[in-house]
């Protein structure tokens, strides 16, 4: 087993197992010498309940869920036509699917012993529409490893309906004017430009996607070193105060074993002063009578 692979395991497990189920897998990968995989298992996360179920759905229906992110798809390229119509036809189809993932998604967490309160299930509702609109967080919820709700404003600025505020819905004639316009000034660029020019051109932007690429690699293994660094940080400090615990514990049992101990000896003393008090006033009566 690989830390992917005990990833999944362990946001697949019931939310109440998942502690003991990251430690134990964290254990046999650290036992089958994968020690960096081991740790970085044990700085996962436990989900919060909006986010397990969100993790419930993308495991037991995958294929409603990609319905979703294909909506999202549509949602983005009638935003990026200023397509008016469009939007006001696919706005009821989003809340149309946002109710019936919803409801499936209360289904299964009923099947599984786990009430939606009306947070969670707000919660829930945002994290689909935020993976609706945002790719991102689509392919995060689509993963199934959430350990926290997501929420996105929206599709930039619309209306009630799904209008875009102050835009004017484009007719046919005006939108396949506008595709015209768009093909005729891609061919002037394309005639002016030599292909020696284009290759350069694709050459210096693959080489910038290149230096992108190599940066955000870069930006997440420092992360994920950050990460890692901070989770065995964290350990150290867990078993240094499991340690101090130890030892006020042992020193707690001594001071009141002390206690008992000097309480016993305190009743002793007393004992034998009563004793010796009494002693003393029979020997001063003794030579009173004398």
């Amino acid at each position: 087993m690989d830390f992917e692979e005990a990833a999944d395991a362990v946001y697949a497990a019931p939310a109440a197992d998942f502690i003991a189920t990251r430690n134990e897998l964290a254990k046999r990968l650290k036992a089958d010498g994968d020690p960096l995989a081991a740790t970085r298992l044990k700085a996962l996360r436990k989900p919060t309940v909006a986010a397990w179920i969100a993790n419930l759905l993308a495991r037991r229906l995958p294929d409603e869920l990609d319905d979703l992110l294909a909506l999202g798809d549509e949602f983005r390229e009638a935003t990026a036509d200023l397509d008016g119509e469009r939007l006001r036809e696919l706005t009821p189809k989003r809340h149309q699917l946002l109710d019936k993932l919803a409801k499936e998604a209360a289904r299964l967490a009923a099947d599984e012993g786990q009430k939606i309160s009306a947070d969670v299930g707000q919660k829930l509702r945002e994290t689909l529409d935020a993976a609706l609109v945002d790719p991102a967080a689509g392919d995060a919820v689509r993963e199934g490893r959430l350990s926290s709700a997501l929420r996105h404003v929206g599709f930039g600025v619309v209306d009630e309906n799904g209008e875009p505020s102050n835009v004017t819905p484009l007719t046919d004639e005006r939108r396949k004017a506008a595709r015209d316009r768009r093909k005729a000034q891609q061919a002037e660029e394309q005639a002016k430009g030599s292909a020696a020019e284009q290759k350069q051109r694709e050459a210096e932007q693959e080489e910038a996607e290149e230096r992108e690429r190599e940066a955000a690699k870069a930006e997440a293994r420092q992360a994920f070193e950050d990460a890692v660094a901070a989770a065995q940080e964290a350990e150290a400090r867990v078993e240094d105060l499991d340690t101090q615990l130890d030892n006020a514990r042992e020193a707690l049992a001594e001071a009141q074993a002390l206690v008992h101990r000097v309480g016993a000896e305190l009743d002793e003393a007393r004992r034998e002063a009563r004793e010796a008090q009494k002693e003393s006033r029979e020997a001063r009566k003794r030579y009173n009578r004398l």
